[in-house]
């Protein structure tokens, strides 16, 4: 079986390898990491001591990663001697999971070959590994059973796409599922279809989403605060959020903000792309309509710091770059706009501040929903009152779309019609658009729990490893 795996992988890794070397050199992607790979060659590490646990985390990209800032600290808390390891599978995860885990050693997952896996997991030596959301590697799954180590999944979900595509294989399935000794899933529905699949009743629990714990709630927060003054964003001003964005998501919400702005001077856009490769497709998109543009990357205070920490409180952010002159403004945009004194369209593109510019957010579109991408997370929004609204596409979601819409904590918009009408709607009347946030972060208070679940059941598995070694 680990053979013809490993000439699938090969045949795979070979076909795609054009567009790897592709990527590499145009956007950067796909640069790092091989060693670990293609080889295993994580970090080597002593045997742990016999009273310790090493935790051994896997979150695939950004999304996981920050999943992980709900658990691993309630896990800190209860195990404060415990090691703990954090892998991905992206170099944007990789590089936010060191960012927000200074203290964990970081490092790449690997392949999915026999002889990668099994390397890896010989120079990590954990007692445990934990899988984030839905990862399914039958090699590294094999090699872990074999070598004794418990594997759980935490914050499981399966799609009803993907579990109509692992029902035809089901047969081939089940030995795979049946390598957990834990499925911690989001919602009943996911656990049925995990069962169905094969997977052993005893192992299953339902633990709700980890996602709506340590959520943000408070607008006032550091971060935030600090994006609010690098931007140059005054209290009066409503801001429209569009985060996640998937192309042409952007064309959409800036065509959006155009046809607004003439009624709705006051209003502010700020566009987060979901993908680093995408920022300078943004920048031109903008540029290209002949409008100023401040970056989140090339901000600088007016004392010529490189960064907006060292700035007063009251100052205001400016941006220095090629093309962009000292007052912030682009040197594309028209002398028409110039006079207007517009205030520039805002571009977040950096990594990991998204959560904080969520709070900035009066009205805020979350990205991914109308294409086939199948939705973004949208609960953050969500918890700090901002008015909420996403494409049709939101299977990614499904629960969490459902349960809002029951509320009216939410609203779908179709179009850029659909949008921009319904921004005129909350524009024209912000009572309503309040009152639609205020709905919506109390459903995500009343959801909280689920980190404190999942890590009774992580060390529940220890205890329960103890008593069966001891018997």
């Amino acid at each position: 079986m680990s053979f013809l795996l490993n000439l699938v992988y090969g045949l795979l890794l070979t076909a795609l390898s054009p567009v790897l070397i592709y990527r590499s050199l145009v956007h950067g992607k796909y640069r790092e990491g091989w060693g670990a790979k293609l080889f295993g060659s994580l970090p080597r590490l002593d045997t742990v001591a016999d009273d310790r646990e090493r935790y051994w985390f896997h979150a695939v990209s950004v999304g996981e990663v920050l999943l992980l800032q709900s658990i691993l600290p309630e896990l800190r808390s209860r195990d404060p001697e415990a090691e703990i390891v954090l892998t991905t599978t992206t170099t944007t995860g990789h590089a936010v999971a060191r960012d927000k885990f200074p203290h964990v050693i970081v490092s790449y997952f690997p392949l999915d070959f026999s002889w990668a896996v099994r390397r890896a997991l010989s120079r990590v030596q954990p007692t445990q590994v934990i899988l984030v959301e839905l990862e399914l590697w039958p090699n590294f799954l094999k090699a872990a059973q074999h070598s004794g180590i418990p594997v759980s999944l935490i914050n499981g979900r399966l799609s009803e796409q993907s579990f109509r595509g692992y029902s035809k294989v089901r047969w081939l399935l089940r030995p795979v599922l049946q390598s957990f000794q834990l499925l911690a899933v989001q919602n009943a529905t996911y656990a049925d279809r995990f069962l169905r699949l094969g997977e052993k009743a005893e192992c299953v629990r339902v633990t709700g989403s980890a996602k709506f714990d340590r959520v943000n709630t408070d607008r006032g927060n550091s971060q935030t605060l600090r994006l609010r003054r690098t931007f140059g964003l005054a209290e009066a001003e409503p801001v429209f959020v569009a985060g996640s964005t998937q192309n042409p998501e952007e064309k959409i919400a800036l065509e959006t903000w155009l046809e607004l702005r003439s009624d709705f001077p006051e209003l502010r856009l700020i566009l987060v792309p979901r993908h680093k490769e995408r920022f300078e497709e943004t920048a031109r998109l903008v540029k290209s309509y002949g409008l100023p543009l401040l970056r989140r990357s090339v901000v600088v205070t007016p004392q010529g710091a490189a960064s907006e920490e060292a700035a007063p409180e009251d100052s205001v952010a400016r941006v220095v770059d090629d093309g962009v002159d000292a007052d912030g403004w682009d040197a594309d945009c028209r002398d028409a706009d110039r006079r207007q004194a517009d205030k520039p369209v805002l571009l977040l593109d950096t990594l990991g501040e998204l959560s904080a510019c969520w709070g900035l957010a009066d009205f805020a579109y979350v990205g991914g929903s109308m294409g086939s991408r199948g939705g973004q997370n949208m609960i953050e929004p969500c918890a700090y009152g901002a008015a909420v609204c996403f494409g049709p596409n939101t299977r990614n979601f499904r629960d969490v779309v459902e349960s809002l819409l029951a509320r009216k904590a939410a609203r779908v918009v179709d179009d850029k019609p659909a949008l921009a009408a319904l921004l005129r709607e909350w524009l024209t009347d912000r009572q309503s658009a309040i009152a639609q946030g205020i709905v919506a972060r109390e459903f995500v208070l009343s959801q909280a729990g689920a980190s404190q679940q999942t890590v009774d059941l992580l060390l529940g598995m220890e205890e329960q490893d103890e008593v069966s070694i001891a018997a």
